[in-house]
């Protein structure tokens, strides 16, 4: 198998999957790639670059509504605000689904988010519908923030509690979290 930015990162979310951040290092993607570790900085400049790359490998999905290849997200297009909330719903619980089960995913997707947002397409859409919904440019970059930040401390308590083995009993609900949010956020004419 011929190494490629495209295996490096394929193995490195398999170790993120199966493992976890802690067992992530350039050594350990090396020896699974069974390659020197000098190898794997022809595909990636550092492993900041690598979680950047991960994080956009787990996100850009047509699942999470990314067109093929991760293209940016387009469109001023203007959208009913009860759609938009819909859309935003549909996306923050996709997202939420999607990452709840990979070890350490929320801390991949917040260095990603700080070093490289434009490759997190289904992040910039979030932004877009927020816009769409009647929101000013720069309240639906904070829109957009304050919901993938619940979104990721939501998983981030979710694999702590599982890790440390603590009930679920008292685990906030994020669905109804989520929803309380965009009442704030949202013009009232977005709520149902």
């Amino acid at each position: 198998m011929a190494l490629t930015q495209e295996t490096v990162v394929d193995a490195a979310v398999g170790i993120l999957r199966d493992f976890g951040l802690a067992d992530l290092s350039m050594r350990r993607l090396a020896r699974d790639l069974e390659v020197q570790v000098g190898a794997l900085y022809w595909h990636v400049k550092n492993k900041q670059e690598l979680l950047v790359e991960v994080a956009a490998t787990l996100l850009n999905t047509p699942a999470l509504g990314a067109p093929a290849g991760g293209a940016a997200v387009a469109g001023n297009d203007v959208v009913p605000a009860p759609a938009a909330r819909g859309a935003i719903l549909h996306l923050a619980s996709s997202l939420h689904t999607m990452l709840l089960p990979i070890p350490d995913s929320a801390e991949v997707v917040h260095v990603a988010r700080v070093l490289a947002p434009e490759r997190l397409t289904p992040l910039a859409r979030l932004t877009g519908l927020f816009a769409a919904a009647g929101l000013r440019e720069d309240h639906a970059v904070s829109a957009q923030s304050l919901i993938v930040n619940h979104v990721l401390g939501s998983i981030a308590e979710a694999q702590n509690r599982a890790d440390l083995d603590v009930a679920d009993a008292d685990a906030p609900d994020f669905r109804w979290a989520l929803e309380r949010a965009l009442d704030g956020l949202l013009p009232s004419a977005a709520a149902p």
